[in-house]
């Protein structure tokens, strides 16, 4: 069953070329008010696209990206004529954030959501020691390293990838847990871990060894505790060109093509 959008809204990257698209797009098509609107459609690269996932959480309106930016590994190929149609015949592809709690050294918390991935980073020369918890039980109780991270599907081909992590089918129900740069234990990879899973990492010698939690394009410095799961409240609706679905670009990335 295809669906019929009228009410479509443009959003742009501030970039030269995205904006251009946007105009040509919004003469041709018109440009509801977001809040009216049955379809966002962003014109940019990945970035743009995480962005205005954060924008529209919560509202379950649909995001269509069209690449006007770099990698656009979430985005679809850019034509300027029959969007309509393409709308109509895009495949729907569903995600849910990571919900993060941090804790600094000062009391005080922060909570925050994260499409692609939530990471742990070292603050300065010395490495990072953290140990680590799944459903309330220490799973490795010393990870010294540049930090770790724990990935969604989504997420598994951006920053998880670079990290040596592994990629994960979009409708797996499971999340990846790499580390970044481990010193000890050298043999440790990472785990993959049950999507219900409950993850809290605790920050080791936390004033000597200062560590920073980022979630998305939200950060919070001098982080003693995170905790990590999926938050399935919420609903986050890609749209896709059919023959380029999350699903088959992952595919993709798997073998080298």
């Amino acid at each position: 069953m295809t669906e019929r959008f009228t009410a479509i809204s443009f959003v742009a990257s501030d970039t030269a070329e995205a904006q251009a698209a946007r105009a040509k797009l919004v003469e041709r098509y018109g440009d509801a008010d977001p809040a009216e609107a049955e379809v966002i459609v962003a014109l940019g690269g990945d970035g743009l696209m995480l962005q205005t996932l954060h924008r529209f959480m919560g509202t379950a309106k649909p995001i269509y990206g069209m690449n006007r930016g770099s990698v656009g590994f979430l985005m679809n190929e850019f034509r300027e004529r029959g969007l309509r149609q393409k709308l109509e015949a895009a495949h729907r592809s569903v995600v849910h954030p990571l919900a993060m709690t941090a804790a600094d050294c000062n009391g005080k918390r922060v909570e925050a959501r994260a499409i692609n991935e939530v990471s742990l980073f070292r603050r300065s020369y010395q490495a990072a020691k953290l140990r680590i918890s799944v459903d309330g039980q220490v799973r490795l109780s010393e990870l010294v390293a540049d930090g770790v991270l724990l990935a969604t599907p989504a997420g598994s081909t951006a920053y998880n990838l670079s990290a040596n992590g592994p990629i994960l089918p979009l409708d797996a129900p499971l999340l990846a847990l790499t580390p970044l740069s481990p010193f000890r234990p050298r043999r440790w990879r990472g785990a993959l871990l049950p999507d219900h899973a409950k993850v809290t990492i605790a920050v080791l010698e936390a004033e000597k060894r200062p560590v920073s939690a980022v979630a998305d394009h939200t950060q919070i410095d001098n982080v003693i505790s995170v905790q990590i799961a999926i938050d399935r409240s919420l609903d986050l609706v890609m749209l896709h060109d059919p023959g380029h679905s999350l699903d088959e670009r992952i595919l993709r990335e798997q073998f080298g093509y």
